[in-house]
This record gives structure tokens, C-alpha cells and sequence, in this order.
């Protein structure tokens, strides 16, 4: 049975998951971020809740996973085409 430290750590735990996820929908929905920079937040916020919830892989699947998915493909811009380089042929002496 858990005490009521652990029950308080875990209560706390969750309120800094929901915090994160809340922060990062709201960046995606409303900052205009390219969809590398959204998959990189949606990369970080994961590894921070499985930091908080190490076993949580699976829960966050489940529950986070297609809504942050869902909600880069809804809101975040394409990223931006890679910049050429053109090399100019030698010009020929005169």
C-alpha cells in the first residue's frame, strides 16, 4: 500500500506531466513552429515525462502520443526546403 509521501510524489509527478503537455500543445497550436521543431519539443517533453514516469512509455503511447502527431500535422509549418548552393563552372581565360 502506498503512503501518503509517495501518493503526494506521484500526485505532484502528474501535475508536472500535465503542465508539459499543456505548454507544449499550447506552442504547437500557437507559436507557428516548423514540424522539426515541433517534433523536437514533442521529443523533449517525452523524455521528460518518462524522467518523471520511467515505466510510462506505454501509458504515453496511449495517451499523448497521437495528440501531439495530430496536432503537428494540424498546426505546425512545413519545414523549410534546404538551401542549394550553386557552384559556378570555372570561367574560361581570355
Amino acid at each position: 500500500m502506498a503512503t501518503p509521501e509517495q501518493l503526494a510524489d506521484e500526485a505532484r509527478r502528474a501535475q508536472k506531466v500535465r503542465h508539459l503537455v499543456d505548454l507544449a500543445t499550447s506552442l504547437i497550436m500557437q507559436s507557428a513552429m516548423t514540424r522539426k521543431d515541433a517534433e523536437t519539443l514533442v521529443a523533449t517533453v517525452r523524455e521528460r515525462i518518462l524522467h518523471l514516469f520511467p515505466d510510462g512509455a506505454d501509458t504515453y503511447e496511449i495517451i499523448y502520443a497521437a495528440r501531439f502527431r495530430r496536432l503537428i500535422d494540424e498546426f505546425a509549418r512545413p519545414d523549410p526546403p534546404a538551401r542549394s548552393v550553386v557552384i559556378p563552372f570555372p570561367q574560361p581565360r581570355s
